[in-house]
């Protein structure tokens, strides 16, 4: 008999986890996590998962230590109950941009990450458009690595598109050309330096921008500073609207703020990262990738290959 499937959430991101339940037509299972006066954290699984092939969702962020923290506690509180197999869903994986050591003396965190949560129980990955391609092989269990991007072109597809030019960084990889390529539109490429976490400055533009309908195309928008000081710079060359795209909308600090004020028409992100009702601005628009990560699931439970449905998604 095939073992059941369950889905545990922590706390990071619980209205995507539900969603996912509702499209695989399965209840979320219960936990309890709970902080003590100490701030240590507690978690306890409140259904039996005995033989369970059971999804773990949690992206690391907010606070992205603490969801850490309760994501290894759960892997592990379902490794002692004897679930069968236990696979990390994380929509989004904190630390990526930690990837290399380009500093003397620092810890490359995308790697350390993925180790200490294999450590902790978890026997397989399912994430969503890591910063860099290099930090799927950090992960030493079979690991799954779905695109928010087709998801976010299907809904700019469906706007005019005939003046459209997407504009990417130089240090983007191939996939950010490759959302361009899906949507059929031209591509300008910028070159930046960062000065600060809050700082950017632009030093180069390659491509003709006047005059046109300008999307910017990214794997994660955070405190929007970056974003800022590129629509700043196009602004000056005369395009007629700006709008940027990304998979993970973070928007912390004064990035609603930053965005609300700024010439932006609009900006799409998905719901890897739960976005709290005083950050849903009218000029936010949140897409779900609920659907892809349920397909993901479902391909994994029945043992069948997740490949088919990452061609779908192939750029």
């Amino acid at each position: 008999m095939r073992e059941r499937l369950m889905v545990v959430a922590g706390s990071s991101n619980v209205p995507l986890a539900t969603e996912i339940c509702h499209h695989l037509g399965i209840p979320l299972t219960p936990v309890a996590i709970r902080r003590f006066s100490n701030e240590n954290t507690f978690v306890q699984i409140l259904e039996s998962v005995r033989e369970a092939d059971v999804f773990v969702i949690q992206s690391l962020y907010p606070a992205p230590n603490e969801m850490l923290v309760e994501l290894m506690l759960l892997c592990d509180a379902l490794r002692s109950a004897s679930a069968r197999r236990i696979t990390a869903v994380i929509p989004h994986y904190s630390y990526a941009r930690s990837d290399k050591k380009d500093q003397p003396r620092i810890s490359i965190a995308a790697r350390l990450v993925a180790n200490v949560l294999a450590a902790s129980g978890a026997d397989r990955f399912l994430t969503m458009t890591l910063h860099s391609e290099q930090v799927h092989g950090f992960f030493s269990r079979p690991t799954d690595h779905l695109q928010g991007a087709p998801v976010v072109c299907d809904y700019l597809a469906r706007t005019d598109l005939s003046n459209a030019v997407a504009l990417l960084d130089m240090g983007q990889d191939k996939r950010a050309a490759g959302y361009a390529e899906r949507l059929n539109i031209p591509v300008a490429v910028m070159s930046k330096r960062r000065i600060s976490d809050t700082e950017v400055e632009i030093t180069n533009l390659i491509g003709d921008v006047r005059d046109r309908d300008v999307i910017f195309l990214d794997d994660e928008i955070s405190s929007a500073t970056s974003l800022m000081a590129s629509v700043e710079a196009v602004a000056k060359l005369g395009v007629r609207s700006v709008r940027a795209a990304c998979t993970h909308g973070l928007f912390c600090g004064q990035a609603c703020a930053l965005i609300e004020a700024s010439p932006l028409v609009e900006v799409v992100s998905t719901n890897t990262v739960d976005l709290p009702p005083e950050r849903r601005i009218p000029k936010i628009k949140v897409l779900s990738v609920a659907r892809l990560f349920a397909e993901a699931i479902k391909c994994i439970h029945d043992g069948e290959s997740v490949g088919a449905l990452l061609r779908r998604q192939d750029l």
